[in-house]
C-alpha cells in the first residue's frame, strides 16, 4: 500500500501526544496541499488547543484538563486519519474511481433510506417465494436481485472507501448489522467492507462495530466475519492508533473473558498461518498428489461407484497390475489431500488462483459477497437445466470457500460445450457424481464456526494475493501473528497462547513462538510448560532482549526439579555454551537413573573429549561401538577421540567407513584430514582437505537467499577454521607450528 511520509510523521506526533508539534506539522503539510475544509477545522483545533494552554498558563487548576486533551488528540486523530484516507484515494486512480461512483450513483446515502431498502428487499424476497407462478416465471426474481446487487455493491464501495465514522453513524450501523429483519449475505457484505476500510485507516468506530457485533450477533456467519474484522483490524496491521483510545484495549479484554471466544481466537490464529502456507501446500499437491490422481484418470465415477474405463484393453492385457496399482495410488493421494484439508491446508488455492481473471473478479464487492445462486453474474449459469444438478452438487459437497464456488460456476459454463458429448449426457442426466479433490464435506460440519471462519480466511487471502489491484489496499497477511500483538496481552488468554506457541514450535517457527510467549502478562505465574517451550524457542532463535535458553531451563528446573526433559535440555544447552564440565555432570546424573540410554553416553563420552579427557571418554565410546556397531554417530566421535588420543590407525580404519558411506558428511573428511596430517600423512590430509572443501561448497551452492555463494568460499571455511577456530589450538597442542599450518593453506 503506498504510503506518505509526511503524513506518517504527522500521524506518529499524533499518536505520540505530541498535539502541539501535530497541530503545527499538519498545517505546514496543508499549506502546500491546501483543502479549505481541512484548515478550517484545523484552525477550530488550533484555536481550541489554545485556549486550554491559555488556561494553563495562567495558573488555574482545571480538571477536565486531561479530558479535554485527550478530546483534542482524538479530534486531531480523526483529522489526520481523513486527510491520509482523502491522500490515498487521491493518489489512486482504482481508489478515486472506487470513491466516486456510489456518490455519482446515488445522491442519497442516508442510512435510513439505505435500510428500507436492504428490508424491502428481504420482504419482496418473502413475498416472491410464496407466489409461485411470478416465481416460475423468473423475470420478477432477476429483477429483485439485479437491482438489490447494485444497492450492495454501491454500499459496499462507499463503506470501503468511507473516512472516520462518528460515534452517531457507528450506532446506526451497529444496529443494522444485528437487526433480524436485514439478509444475513447483505450484513457479512457490510462486516467485510468496514474491515477493508479500516484496515486501510485505524478507525476507533469501526472497530468498536465490528468488536460488537462479535460479542452480540446470533448469526454465526456475521459473527465470524466480525471476529476476523476487528483482530485483523487491530492486530494484523501496522497501526498504533489504539494507543489513544484505551476503550479499544477495555473492548479487547472484555472480549477476551469469554472463553469459547478465547478459544476461537487461538483457533483463528492457527488457521491465519495455514494460509500463508498455501503456496508450500501448492506446490505439495501439484509435485507429489496431482501426479498420482491424473494417472488414476481412466476411472469412471458414477452411482455405482469407481468403474474401469475400456479404453486400453492391450496395456490391461500385456501390465495387468497397473491398472489396480493406479487405482491404490489415486486412493493414497486423495486421502492425503482429505488430511491435510482436515489439518486447516488450503488445498484448492493453486487450482483456483487460476480462475480469477474473469470480469466477475474485477469488481471489488465480489470477492467478498456470500456465494448465493441469485447472483446476477452467475444465475443464468446456475439455471442452465444442463448442469445445474451437477454444480449443486460439487458447491454443496465441496469445502470451497465462496470466491472459489463462483470461479467454479464461471469456469464450468466456460468449457461446458467443451465437454465430449458422453461426458455432457452424463452430467445433464445427473449420472456425473460430483466428488470434489479433497472428498466431501458434510452440511452439518460446514455450518461450524471454524468452517465458516477457515472459508473466509481463504476468501481474504485469495483477495489480497490475487486481486488485480491488491498493491492498493494493505495486506494483513504479512502480520499473521497477532498473538504478539501488545492488545493481546491479556491474563485471560495465557492458555490460548501456550496452546499457540506450541502450533509454533511443530511448524520451527522459532521467532513467532518467542513473540508470542513473551506477550504473556509478566505478573502471570509461568509454569513448567512455557520455560520449557521458551527455552527450545530461544535455542533456535537467540534474543538479547529476553531470557537466555539456559535461563528457560534452570526455571523449567526449580519448578520440576526432577524432570528427566529438563535437564537434558539444560545439558545440550550447557553445551552449546562450551561449559562441557557442567553439562557433564548432568548427563552422569541422567546415566545413573538410565545408564544404558544411548545418547546421554554419547553426549557424554563428547564432553570427556572436550574436557581432554580422551582415555574415560574411550571406555565408553568402546562399550557402545560393540552395542551399535552400525551407529554412525558413535562411530564419528569414537574416530575423533582415537585421533585426539594418538591412535591413528584405529582412527583411519573408522574414518575410511565413514567417508564411504551414500552420503558422506564434510565433517567426516574435515577431521579425518586432521588425524592424517597429525598422523604425518601430509599429502593425503592435503586431499582429503580439498575433498572436503570441494563437498562443502557443493552442499552450501547457495544461502538462505538463494544466492550463489562466492567462489572460493569453502576454502574461506577451512582457513578460518584452521586460523581462529577450536583445532587451531588443537594443532598448537599436538606439535603442529603456525608456519607448518600456513603451508597448509597455502597448499590447499
Amino acid at each position: 500500500m503506498p504510503q506518505n511520509d509526511t503524513l506518517n510523521e504527522i500521524m506518529a506526533l499524533v499518536i505520540g501526544r505530541q498535539l502541539g508539534k501535530s497541530i503545527d506539522a499538519l498545517e505546514n503539510y496543508l499549506l502546500t496541499h491546501p483543502r479549505q475544509a481541512d484548515m478550517d477545522a484545523l484552525n477550530s483545533l488550533r484555536a481550541d488547543y489554545r485556549l486550554m494552554a491559555d488556561y494553563w498558563q495562567r495558573g488555574f487548576d482545571d480538571p477536565q484538563r486531561e479530558a479535554v486533551y485527550n478530546q483534542l488528540l482524538h479530534r486531531m486523530y480523526a483529522l489526520t486519519a481523513n486527510i491520509i484516507t482523502n491522500w490515498q484515494i487521491a493518489d489512486s486512480s482504482f481508489l478515486k474511481a472506487l470513491h466516486l461512483r456510489p456518490r455519482k450513483t446515488r445522491a442519497d446515502w442516508s442510512m435510513t433510506s439505505v435500510r428500507a431498502q436492504m428490508e424491502d428487499f428481504v420482504g419482496s424476497l418473502a413475498m416472491l417465494q410464496l407466489n409461485k407462478d411470478v416465481q416460475n416465471s423468473g423475470s420478477s426474481s432477476q429483477q429483485l436481485h439485479q437491482h438489490h446487487w447494485q444497492l450492495m455493491n454501491d454500499l459496499f464501495d462507499y463503506i470501503a472507501t468511507s473516512r472516520q465514522w462518528r460515534q452517531q453513524l457507528a450506532d446506526v450501523f451497529l444496529d443494522m448489522l444485528l437487526s433480524p429483519t436485514l439478509s444475513s449475505n447483505d450484513q457479512q457484505m457490510v462486516i467485510s467492507a468496514i474491515t477493508l476500510s479500516t484496515l486501510q485507516v485505524f478507525c476507533p468506530q469501526k472497530f468498536r462495530v465490528l468488536a460488537e457485533v462479535c460479542r452480540q450477533s446470533t448469526d454465526e456467519h456475521v459473527r465470524q466475519r466480525a471476529l476476523v474484522g476487528w483482530v485483523l483490524a487491530a492486530c494484523c496491521s501496522d497501526a498504533t492508533a489504539w494507543r489513544l483510545f484505551p476503550e479499544v484495549g477495555d473492548s479487547i479484554a472484555a472480549i477476551c473473558q469469554d472463553e469459547q471466544t478465547r478459544n476461537e481466537l487461538a483457533e483463528l490464529q492457527m488457521q491465519l498461518i495455514y494460509c500463508t502456507e498455501a503456496d508450500s501446500d501448492t506446490h505439495t499437491i501439484q509435485k507429489e498428489i496431482l501426479p498420482d490422481i491424473m494417472n488414476g484418470s481412466n476411472i469412471k465415477v458414477t452411482r455405482q461407484g469407481l468403474v474401469e474405463m475400456d479404453e486400453d484393453t492391450l496395456d490391461d492385457i500385456l501390465h495387468p497390475e497397473a491398472a489396480e496399482e493406479n487405482m491404490e495410488r489415486m486412493e493414497k493421494s486423495m486421502k492425503r489431500m482429505v488430511d491435510m484439508q482436515r489439518q486447516g491446508a488450503d488445498i484448492y488455492f493453486g487450482g483456483f488462483s487460476q480462475m480469477k481473471r474473469f470480469p466477475f473478479f474485477n469488481q471489488l464487492s465480489n470477492w467478498f459477497v456470500p456465494f448465493y445462486s441469485q447472483h446476477p453474474d452467475i444465475s443464468q449459469i446456475w439455471n442452465n437445466t444442463r448442469g445445474k444438478r451437477f454444480l449443486k452438487a460439487i458447491t454443496r459437497l465441496g469445502a470451497f470457500c465462496d470466491s472459489d464456488k463462483y470461479s467454479f460456476v464461471l469456469a464450468f459454463n466456460h468449457v461446458l460445450d467443451r465437454l465430449p458429448q458422453s461426458m455432457l449426457k452424463l452430467i445433464e442426466e445427473g449420472e456425473a457424481t460430483a466428488i470434489p479433490l479433497g472428498g466431501e464435506v458434510a452440511e452439518e460440519q460446514q455450518e461450524t464456526p471454524p468452517f465458516m471462519r477457515r472459508l473466509y480466511l481463504q476468501d481474504l487471502y485469495r483477495f489480497y494475493r490475487l486481486f488485480a489491484t491488491r498493491s492498493e489496499f494493505f495486506n494483513p497477511f504479512e502480520h499473521t501473528v497477532f498473538f504478539s500483538h501488545p492488545l493481546l496481552s491479556v491474563p485471560a488468554l495465557s492458555s490460548q497462547m501456550l496452546g499457540v506457541a506450541r502450533f509454533l514450535l511443530k511448524r520451527r517457527r522459532y521467532a513467532d513462538a518467542v513473540s508470542v510467549l513473551t506477550n504473556i502478562p509478566k505478573e502471570q505465574q509461568h509454569d513448567f510448560q512455557y520455560y520449557m517451550m521458551l527455552g527450545t524457542a530461544l535455542q533456535h532463535h537467540p534474543s538479547p532482549s529476553h531470557l537466555s535458553t539456559m535461563a528457560c531451563y534452570r526455571l523449567a528446573l526449580e519448578l520440576q526439579p526432577d524432570n528427566e526433559k529438563a535437564q537434558a535440555a539444560l545439558a545440550r544447552s550447557l553445551f552449546a555454551c562450551q561449559d562441557y564440565e557442567e553439562a557433564l555432570d548432568i548427563y552422569q546424573t541422567l546415566l545413573t537413573q538410565q545408564p544404558d540410554h544411548r545418547s546421554y553416553q554419547l553426549n557424554a563420552a563428547v564432553c570427556l573429549i572436550h574436557l581432554q579427557r580422551s582415555d574415560e571418554a574411550l571406555k565408553m565410546l568402546f562399550k557402545l561401538s560393540y552395542l551399535y556397531p552400525d551407529d554412525l554417530s558413535v562411530s564419528r566421535v569414537l574416530a575423533w577421540a582415537l585421533t585426539l588420543n594418538g591412535k591413528y590407525e584405529q582412527a583411519d580404519k573408522l574414518y575410511s567407513q565413514l567417508i564411504t558411506t551414500e552420503e558422506p558428511l564434510p565433517a567426516d573428511m574435515l577431521n579425518y584430514g586432521y588425524s592424517l596430517w597429525l598422523s604425518g600423512q601430509i599429502v593425503n590430509a592435503i586431499s582429503m582437505f580439498r575433498q572436503y572443501i570441494s563437498l562443502q561448497e557443493s552442499a552450501q551452492a547457495s544461502d538462505a537467499d538463494g544466492q550463489r555463494r562466492t567462489e572460493g568460499q569453502g576454502k574461506a571455511d577451512i582457513e578460518k577454521e584452521l586460523m581462529e577456530g577450536t583445532e587451531h589450538e588443537l594443532l598448537l597442542q599436538h606439535g603442529i607450528t603456525d608456519t607448518e599450518i600456513r603451508l597448509m593453506l597455502d597448499a590447499l
